[in-house]
């Protein structure tokens, strides 16, 4: 495997780049006009470009490092992570295995949950005590990549896992003295992730490990023995287009899932280092220890597999072991689910799911089971049912209740009688929880919220938890009254608050506010007690650090704001790493859509403006799909964040001004969701486009769009349908709905139930009359079915193939998201460029007044 270390520069992969003719860029800077011959030269480069001075050196700032705390809330690892990692790492080879990429040298991930992403390292931590001060570091082998570390529940230990070029081990350290040692004999297997978790014990880990003499991995057979065959019995079943991600696809692929996804459970003793073996090795998915450390919920992944799904859908058996007798572990099966390859576009399987366990003992399981079929298009008077089964698992199990709706779990607290049960209506965006004693003869729910999932003014916060002596999260209970923590979004931006909510009357206290001058999180309370907690503090000026805030006395205060005082103390003392970025101005901008819906974006200035000056801009949003328009505008951002510059908004050294963050709403039936996209899309940008240009900073003259994953389909779509924009970037999207034809984001129907909408929203299709410069950009290795390289590829060549201004640029081995160094500086230096001769260096289209933002006849 290559060295894991991040490098400036390695030229050690093929960098493609296909141009059309007429828009290719010299390799050199180009300051000759657009009109130029120069501008007509062709490129073809192997080794990866830089931006301008000025980008690079904020890109390669090393940010500070983020703060894990214990549990105990007495103390932190610091930790220090790559920002970007170098292209060599990036590079390193993988098998893509049923929605799964493993790098088979270490047995490592190569992707983040979803296959956005890759892994990344951590590589330093700093152990600070918060009573005294006291920093102490912990020295982590040279080269290291670890993970976060995960804090046993008293913060006396901490593990983590740290991969190198043969293996995933397993480390842990003291949470007093910062000394931290490698367990030997453990590799890890964190293909199907959870591979690491301390037992309720709080004194040893469960763990999966690689089995011992495996043996080497199955060659690969001569392909001409036989053919791959998949077979379709006739029944309807409509998999979701996300669904088909890295999918298996020979017998020699299934081969190599068995192999690699292989695991040995075993518990570890942090005391002693001994490794117990439990069990024998299989195809472990999850693995839940039930609170009294005696019982394990293990799921376990059979044949027959699927070539059109991910691993989540295999055959799975749910068992409970019993591992008291280590040497005779009973078991007791609670189901063996059957393939789910035609679960229903946003569905749910039929039979138990969602797995939990209740966090007091004995140990108990809770899940639920559909009664609709899984199906959001089925009318039923009840959805789902909520099952219960306590050990010795023996038995037949209890139903608690029945939901009008589909479950969305359960928020235990320590008190029995009290807990709260979610469910959630998809045709509605819609969410209700409940306060219910699950042990009474008759489960009542009574409704604590009933509001919409897209609801930010009004959202009441998130239920404060604590850490129980055994592992388990609760609520915290004090007084009879819980805490909800939340973002505290209102038409001014967001103010974080902590409230304080009695559970008899319902009613709540605001105890803590956010400054309207800062942004203040709550984190956690420190001790037992109620009375001083942690917050993450910034502003637009000072960069992020942890604080102790303690409440005071009560105090007169209008609605909304904190009913007591507090003072406040920085535990941390992180200083800023791009003094340059703060010199860059931004303000909050609300703003109406043509049909009176309130709209806003952060617009950013670049350093040195000058007011009253208008200058070249870069829109960049992302579409999001709302049910109604009652929360669609709701503002969700603050102006108080701490700047850190990534991709587009790198452009602000170039001289930009950014139109960020901008409302885009898309409103409709779920059921319907794109029926009316394309309209609402350039009503949304009109609007934008229209109150920057009042604002008397940004010239209509000169504005670009860029746009990621479902915002590149936006960037293409406003190019085709409308004329604001001088050029656009369109990085990792779809733009050919037609190649995703089982639903994509909120769309639920098929392509064969809404073909007009599918073809409609696919700028493909509209190449014709897409004439405005697109710089399209991919990675070659993106894992998102819905966003396949294809796509980018036929984009390309349609509109070459119509006489478009084009640029394709395909950056070898990135998911999704680009994560190499070198593919993120190249990707910064194609937009500067681009953006630089199309939008800031643009000719005058006419002479005269400007129309500035001028839809397209549809």
């Amino acid at each position: 495997m290559a060295s894991r270390s991040m490098t400036s520069h390695l030229a050690v992969a093929t960098f493609v780049v296909s141009i059309a003719a007429q828009t290719a860029f010299a390799q050199q800077p180009d300051t000759t006009t657009p009109t130029s011959k120069a501008a007509t030269a062709q490129s073809n480069t192997s080794t990866y470009n830089q931006p301008s001075k000025a980008i690079l050196d904020v890109m390669l700032a090393a940010p500070p490092p983020i703060p894990v705390i214990s549990p105990s809330a007495d103390r932190a690892l610091l930790v220090s992570s790559q920002e970007y990692p170098s292209i060599a790492r990036v590079a390193t080879p993988f098998l893509r295995l049923a929605g799964v990429r493993v790098e088979p040298a270490n047995r490592s991930r190569h992707d983040t949950p979803g296959g956005y992403g890759i892994p990344p390292c951590a590589t330093g931590f700093e152990l600070m005590l918060f009573a005294t001060g006291a920093m102490r570091h912990i020295a982590l082998p040279p080269g290291v990549c670890a993970t976060g570390p995960s804090w046993n529940a008293d913060g006396k230990r901490f593990a983590f896992e740290n991969v190198t070029a043969y293996s995933v081990d397993l480390w842990i350290g003291d949470g007093e003295t910062g000394a931290v040692r490698r367990i030997p004999g453990v590799q890890l297997n964190p293909m199907f992730g959870g591979e690491l978790m301390w037992m309720p014990d709080q004194t040893s880990l469960l763990v999966k490990m690689i089995p011992a003499h495996q043996g080497p991995p199955p060659v690969a057979i001569d392909e001409s023995v036989g053919p791959g065959i998949q077979e379709s019995d006739g029944r309807r079943g409509q998999s979701s287009t996300y669904e088909a991600r890295d999918t298996l696809g020979s017998v020699h692929d299934e081969a190599l899932f068995d192999y690699y996804g292989t695991s040995q459970l075993a518990r570890v003793d942090a005391r002693t280092l001994a490794v117990t073996p439990l069990g024998a090795p299989a195809l472990l998915d999850g693995i839940r220890p039930a609170p009294d450390g005696r019982h394990v919920l293990v799921s376990t992944i059979r044949r027959p597999y699927s070539y059109v799904t991910t691993f989540g859908r295999f055959p799975h058996d749910y068992t409970v072991w019993d591992i008291a007798n280590r040497t005779q572990i009973a078991t007791h099966l609670i189901v063996s689910r059957s393939l789910a390859d035609r679960v229903p576009v946003s569905g749910v399987p039929l039979g138990p799911r969602e797995f939990s366990w209740r966090p007091t003992e004995p140990a108990t399981l809770v899940w639920a089971e559909s009664l609709d079929g899984g199906d959001w298009n089925v009318d039923v008077p009840e959805r789902d049912k909520v099952m219960m089964l306590r050990a010795p698992f023996d038995g037949a199990p209890h139903e608690l209740t029945r939901l009008r709706q589909r479950y969305a779990g359960f928020g235990w607290t320590s008190q029995p009688d009290i807990a709260l049960l979610s469910e959630y209506d998809n045709n509605r965006h819609w969410w209700r929880t409940f306060i219910v004693d699950v042990d009474a003869p008759h489960v009542t729910q009574r409704v604590l919220w009933d509001l919409s999932s897209n609801e930010q003014y009004a959202n009441p916060g998130t239920p404060v938890m604590r850490i129980q002596p055994n592992g388990f999260p609760v609520i915290r209970v004090h007084d009879d009254a819980i805490f909800l923590n939340g973002q505290g979004a209102s038409p001014t931006g967001n103010r974080p608050f902590l409230d304080r909510l009695d559970l008899a009357t319902l009613k709540t206290e605001r105890l803590f506010r956010s400054d309207k001058t800062a942004l203040e999180f709550f984190l956690g309370f420190t001790g037992h007690g109620t009375g001083s907690f942690l917050t993450w503090h910034q502003s637009a000026m000072d960069p992020p650090n942890l604080f102790e805030r303690t409440l005071g006395v009560p105090v007169d205060a209008p609605p909304g704001e904190a009913r007591y005082a507090s003072s406040s103390t920085a535990l941390t003392h992180f200083v800023d790493p791009t003094p340059v970025v703060r010199q860059i101005k931004k303000r909050l901008v609300k703003y109406k859509r043509a049909d009176g819906l309130d709209l806003s974006f952060t617009l950013y200035m670049p350093p040195g403006y000058q007011e009253g000056t208008r200058v070249p801009a870069i829109l960049s949003a992302y579409p999001r799909d709302y049910a109604d328009a009652a929360t669609a505008g709701q503002v969700g951002s603050s102006e108080q964040t701490f700047t850190h510059l990534k991709n587009y908004q790198l452009m602000l050294l170039a001289g930009y001004a950014i139109i960020d963050n901008v409302s885009f709403p898309v409103i409709g039936d779920p059921k319907h969701a794109y029926d009316t996209y394309n309209e609402q899309l350039v009503a949304d940008a009109m609007a934008a486009v229209d109150k920057a240009v009042r604002l008397g900073v940004v010239d209509p003259e000169r504005i670009g769009v860029t746009g990621h994953s479902h915002g590149a389909l936006m960037t293409a779509n406003l190019l085709a349908h409308s004329d604001m924009f001088r050029a656009g970037v369109a990085t990792s999207g779809a733009y050919n709905k037609a190649l995703t034809p089982f639903g994509f984001q909120s769309e639920r129907r098929s392509v064969w139930q809404a073909q007009d909408v599918y073809l409609k929203v696919s700028p493909f299709f509209y190449a014709d009359r897409l004439k405005t410069p697109l710089l399209i950009v991919h990675g070659m290795d993106d894992a998102n079915p819905g966003t396949t390289p294809l796509q980018a590829t036929l984009l390309y060549e349609a509109l070459r193939g119509n006489g478009g201004t084009t640029r394709l640029v395909m950056l070898p081995h990135e998911p999704h998201w680009y994560s190499a160094l070198e593919s993120n500086e190249q990707l910064v230096y194609e937009m500067e460029r681009w953006f630089d001769r199309y939008v800031k260096n643009a000719p005058q289209r006419s002479s005269g007044a400007t129309v500035v933002a001028t839809p397209h006849a549809q």
